[in-house]
């Protein structure tokens, strides 16, 4: 058995791109409406407080850890925030493995160990996944930043 990981990713909650232009978007209507204000009211303020926060809560969110993907010992193991159970797919039990797009949709919403429909999901962004199917038909759907990476080592630990 070897101990050191073939395959490491951490995947932050707050780097998705099109989840960040949102927060700037927003943060950019709250100063236009401190600066269009002609009476610096209470009003005004509050704006600038809020379009402050916004962006205070984005960058704390960019070193927020959603979660971490690790191959390794013929198993992947998904490991989430702190309140999260550690969740551990043996590749034993894998019978198929299939590199595609996380969603046709633009923007996702992270999720960790969704059930829905006999699929499990992860994901916190990206646009890729790698779908893993075990041998009672359960799917299981990864989001990566790394699918080539990712699908190369899963294959490698399922043949060694």
């Amino acid at each position: 058995m070897q101990n050191s990981p073939v395959f490491i990713e951490k995947q932050y909650l707050g780097r998705d791109y099109s989840r960040i232009s949102v927060r700037l978007v927003l943060a950019l209507f709250c100063f236009a409406a401190y600066f269009i204000t002609e009476k610096r009211e209470q009003n005004a303020s509050l704006f600038l407080v809020v379009g402050c926060g916004i962006l205070v809560v984005s960058v704390v969110m960019m070193f927020l850890l959603h979660y971490k993907t690790t191959v390794q010992n013929k198993s992947i193991v998904l490991d989430g925030l702190w309140t999260t159970k550690m969740v551990k797919i043996d590749l034993n039990g894998i019978v198929k493995i299939e590199r595609t797009a996380y969603s046709p949709y633009l923007i996702n919403n992270p999720v960790y160990n969704l059930h829905q429909k006999g699929t499990v999901h992860f994901y916190a962004g990206g646009k890729y996944a790698i779908k893993l199917t075990d041998r009672d038909g359960l799917l299981y759907v990864i989001g990566t930043q790394s699918p080539a990476e990712l699908e190369e080592s899963i294959r490698g630990q399922m043949k060694g």
